[in-house]
Protein backbone atom coordinates (compact mmCIF):
# COMPACT_ATOMS: atom_id res chain seq x y z
CA UNK A 1 0.00 0.00 0.00
CA UNK A 2 2.29 2.79 1.29
CA UNK A 3 6.04 1.88 0.11
CA UNK A 4 7.65 5.34 0.76
CA UNK A 5 6.74 7.76 3.24
CA UNK A 6 8.12 10.99 3.78
CA UNK A 7 8.08 13.05 6.81
CA UNK A 8 8.23 16.67 7.47
CA UNK A 9 9.52 17.77 10.28
CA UNK A 10 10.86 21.11 12.10
CA UNK A 11 10.91 19.14 15.66
CA UNK A 12 8.29 20.74 16.96
CA UNK A 13 5.66 18.78 19.15
CA UNK A 14 3.39 18.48 16.28
CA UNK A 15 6.26 17.04 14.18
CA UNK A 16 7.30 14.96 16.70
CA UNK A 17 3.99 13.34 16.87
CA UNK A 18 3.61 13.43 12.86
CA UNK A 19 6.77 11.50 13.14
CA UNK A 20 5.78 9.21 16.03
CA UNK A 21 2.95 8.36 13.55
CA UNK A 22 4.96 7.80 10.91
CA UNK A 23 7.26 5.49 12.43
CA UNK A 24 4.51 3.16 13.68
CA UNK A 25 3.12 3.32 10.32
CA UNK A 26 6.17 2.43 7.94
CA UNK A 27 7.17 -0.15 11.00
CA UNK A 28 3.64 -2.22 10.17
CA UNK A 29 3.99 -1.86 6.26
CA UNK A 30 7.22 -2.60 5.76
CA UNK A 31 7.77 1.15 4.44
CA UNK A 32 10.73 3.05 3.60
CA UNK A 33 10.54 6.53 5.43
CA UNK A 34 12.06 10.23 3.80
CA UNK A 35 12.57 12.41 6.44
CA UNK A 36 12.44 16.26 5.33
CA UNK A 37 13.91 19.08 7.62
CA UNK A 38 14.03 22.51 5.86
CA UNK A 39 16.10 25.78 6.85
CA UNK A 40 16.28 29.15 4.66
CA UNK A 41 19.00 31.54 5.89
CA UNK A 42 17.55 36.00 5.75
CA UNK A 43 17.93 37.23 2.76
CA UNK A 44 21.66 38.92 2.16
CA UNK A 45 19.97 42.66 1.70
CA UNK A 46 18.32 42.31 5.56
CA UNK A 47 21.93 41.52 6.53
CA UNK A 48 23.63 44.34 4.82
CA UNK A 49 23.09 46.84 7.59
CA UNK A 50 23.19 44.77 10.57
CA UNK A 51 25.25 45.75 12.83
CA UNK A 52 29.03 43.30 13.06
CA UNK A 53 27.94 42.89 16.97
CA UNK A 54 24.73 40.71 15.91
CA UNK A 55 24.80 37.77 17.95
CA UNK A 56 25.92 34.20 16.39
CA UNK A 57 22.81 32.72 14.30
CA UNK A 58 21.26 36.54 13.53
CA UNK A 59 21.56 35.55 9.96
CA UNK A 60 18.49 33.07 9.54
CA UNK A 61 15.33 34.85 9.96
CA UNK A 62 12.74 32.34 8.81
CA UNK A 63 14.16 29.19 10.10
CA UNK A 64 16.94 27.30 12.33
CA UNK A 65 20.45 26.77 11.02
CA UNK A 66 21.65 24.31 9.24
CA UNK A 67 23.17 22.06 11.83
CA UNK A 68 19.90 22.84 14.19
CA UNK A 69 18.34 20.80 11.13
CA UNK A 70 20.56 18.24 11.27
CA UNK A 71 20.63 17.52 14.55
CA UNK A 72 16.43 17.51 14.20
CA UNK A 73 17.04 15.10 11.45
CA UNK A 74 19.33 13.06 13.41
CA UNK A 75 17.43 12.61 16.46
CA UNK A 76 14.20 11.78 14.39
CA UNK A 77 16.12 8.99 12.61
CA UNK A 78 17.20 7.56 15.53
CA UNK A 79 13.78 6.09 16.53
CA UNK A 80 13.47 4.82 13.16
CA UNK A 81 16.69 2.87 13.22
CA UNK A 82 15.69 1.58 16.78
CA UNK A 83 12.30 0.31 15.72
CA UNK A 84 14.01 -1.09 12.37
CA UNK A 85 12.71 1.22 10.01
CA UNK A 86 14.61 2.49 6.85
CA UNK A 87 15.22 5.61 6.94
CA UNK A 88 16.98 8.59 4.80
CA UNK A 89 17.91 12.09 5.81
CA UNK A 90 16.99 15.02 3.53
CA UNK A 91 18.36 18.54 4.94
CA UNK A 92 16.81 21.05 2.50
CA UNK A 93 17.29 24.72 1.91
CA UNK A 94 14.52 26.51 1.38
CA UNK A 95 10.51 26.79 1.57
CA UNK A 96 9.78 23.85 3.94
CA UNK A 97 6.43 22.46 1.79
CA UNK A 98 8.64 22.73 -1.46
CA UNK A 99 11.14 20.91 0.07
CA UNK A 100 8.64 18.06 1.70
CA UNK A 101 6.87 18.27 -2.08
CA UNK A 102 10.22 17.95 -3.87
CA UNK A 103 11.38 14.78 -1.95
CA UNK A 104 8.11 13.21 -2.28
CA UNK A 105 8.24 13.80 -6.11
CA UNK A 106 12.25 12.22 -6.16
CA UNK A 107 11.72 9.23 -4.38
CA UNK A 108 7.86 8.75 -5.50
CA UNK A 109 6.25 9.00 -2.66
CA UNK A 110 3.18 6.50 -2.07
CA UNK A 111 2.38 9.37 1.55
CA UNK A 112 3.31 12.79 3.02
CA UNK A 113 2.86 12.81 6.75
CA UNK A 114 2.89 16.27 8.37
CA UNK A 115 1.61 17.84 11.17
CA UNK A 116 -1.00 20.46 11.54
CA UNK A 117 1.16 23.01 12.72
CA UNK A 118 4.71 24.00 13.73
CA UNK A 119 6.73 25.68 16.27
CA UNK A 120 4.67 28.67 18.20
CA UNK A 121 5.40 32.51 18.41
CA UNK A 122 6.53 34.15 14.88
CA UNK A 123 7.12 31.12 13.14
CA UNK A 124 3.80 29.68 13.25
CA UNK A 125 2.20 32.10 10.63
CA UNK A 126 4.74 31.08 8.40
CA UNK A 127 5.15 27.11 9.18
CA UNK A 128 1.37 26.98 9.57
CA UNK A 129 0.85 27.07 5.92
CA UNK A 130 3.20 24.30 5.36
CA UNK A 131 0.52 21.50 5.76
CA UNK A 132 -1.98 23.64 3.64
CA UNK A 133 0.57 23.97 0.63
CA UNK A 134 1.44 20.16 0.85
CA UNK A 135 -1.79 19.10 0.64
CA UNK A 136 -2.82 21.41 -2.59
CA UNK A 137 0.17 20.51 -4.02
CA UNK A 138 1.52 16.94 -2.91
CA UNK A 139 1.96 14.19 -5.78
CA UNK A 140 0.39 11.73 -3.57
CA UNK A 141 -1.34 11.00 -0.65
CA UNK A 142 -1.37 13.46 2.70
CA UNK A 143 -1.75 12.58 6.15
CA UNK A 144 -1.73 15.11 8.38
CA UNK A 145 -1.27 14.82 12.02
CA UNK A 146 -3.23 16.90 14.26
CA UNK A 147 -2.44 17.51 18.44
CA UNK A 148 -4.25 19.82 20.28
Amino acid sequence: MFEAIVVGTDGSPTAREAVRQAMELAKQLGAHVHLVCAYEPAPSIALRDADDQRPPGADWALGPPREAVNATLAEAAEEFVRAGVKVDVYPRRGDAADAIIDVAEERSADLIIVGNRGTTGTKRFVLGSVPNKVAHHAPCAVLIIRIA
